[in-house]
């Protein structure tokens, strides 16, 4: 399939000062990489708005496209693996940090971060789930991996109306868990439960308690909130249960102390879903698609905008104004 000579992409420089927007470029203008797909769906994320609108320092050389996920269909590669025609998707592993990323009509990417399409998951859906998407499942996937099983107890979400959280609990709930979310928004009782979360509490309601132990409520965590909310649940999660760490939203200290993991077996488990290596996202993904494949994605999803609207999406985000998750129709 021969390229268009110009497309459409959002650019971020840095010449003199912040300035992005939609702009004609070219093939060559792009990171190199040896698949090239036509771009069909992309995500917002909390850190594309940051990198979008210069309120954050993600970027790490300019100019580049903005966009950490995009899924589309392959239209040339030099890889083998990839034929013309073929579904894939790409989420983190670079995009709009160190190379161009998925807010364009055509992107490039390197065969080692690209990602076949599962069967059962459509592109969109792919990027519903998105990086957040992926975040929850991986968070799963490790504790999975260090022993959690649904026998020791149920699993509550942190920061619970967060992209990450919302597909947290449902995955939690596919996968046989009973998922407890914890909430500063409680006028969305009724959309967590909606979800699969069994009990939603309010974050106001939590009384933590100070001493180094306290009574053991959960079988794990999946947290997105971080600082004084994560040393706390580490007083509170059942002996040899697991937190996925996920985010700092409520800050990136931790005061806590040994006692959780030396006498409970406590284990906190860092998610960097950016740098995951390859045969761990394809397990995610694999799972995504199949049994922990969320059934509320619909929901979840509260806005499709067109690449032009991007502008206007970044600032209501960055503000706390938004909710659920926003896909990009490319």
């Amino acid at each position: 399939m021969s390229l268009p000579q110009h497309f459409h992409a959002f650019r971020i420089h840095s010449d003199g000062g912040h300035r992005a927007g939609i702009e004609p470029v070219s093939i060559d203008d792009l990171a190199p990489g040896e698949v090239v797909i036509r771009a069909e769906w992309s995500s917002v994320n909390y850190k594309d708005a940051l990198a979008g609108t210069g309120e954050g320092k993600i970027l790490r050389r300019y100019p580049l496209v903005g966009g950490i996920d995009v899924a589309g269909h392959v239209v040339a590669s030099t890889d083998p693996r990839f034929r013309e025609g073929d579904p894939v998707l790409c989420t983190g592993s670079g995009l709009s940090e160190t190379r161009d990323g998925g807010y364009s009509e055509y992107v490039r990417l390197p065969a080692e971060w690209t990602i076949p399409l599962p069967a059962g998951l459509g592109l969109r859906e792919a990027m519903v789930l998105g990086t957040a998407g992926f975040t929850a499942g991986l968070s799963l996937l490790r504790m999975e991996a260090n022993g959690q099983t649904p026998a020791l107890g149920p699993v509550v979400v942190t920061g619970a109306t967060g992209g990450v959280s919302m597909l947290a609990i449902d995955i939690l709930t596919r996968a046989g868990y009973e998922a407890h979310a914890i909430t500063g928004k409680t006028d969305q009782r009724g959309f967590l439960e909606r979800l699969g979360a069994r009990k939603v509490i309010g974050r106001g309601e939590m009384q933590w308690g100070q001493r180094p132990l306290e009574t053991a409520i959960w079988g794990g965590a999946i947290d997105s909130v971080g600082g004084e909310t994560l040393a706390a649940l580490t007083r509170v999660i059942q002996p040899y249960g697991n937190i996925a760490a996920c985010g700092l939203a409520g800050g990136h200290e931790l005061q806590t102390t040994v006692m959780p993991f030396i006498i409970r077996g406590v284990s906190i488990l860092g998610i960097a879903s950016a740098g995951t290596a390859r045969a761990q996202r394809e397990q995610v993904w694999e799972r995504l698609a199949g049994p922990w494949k969320p059934a509320h994605l619909d929901a979840i999803c509260t806005r499709e905008v067109a690449l032009d609207e991007l502008p206007g999406v970044f600032p209501t985000m960055l503000a706390g104004g938004s909710f659920g998750r926003t896909v990009v129709r490319l």
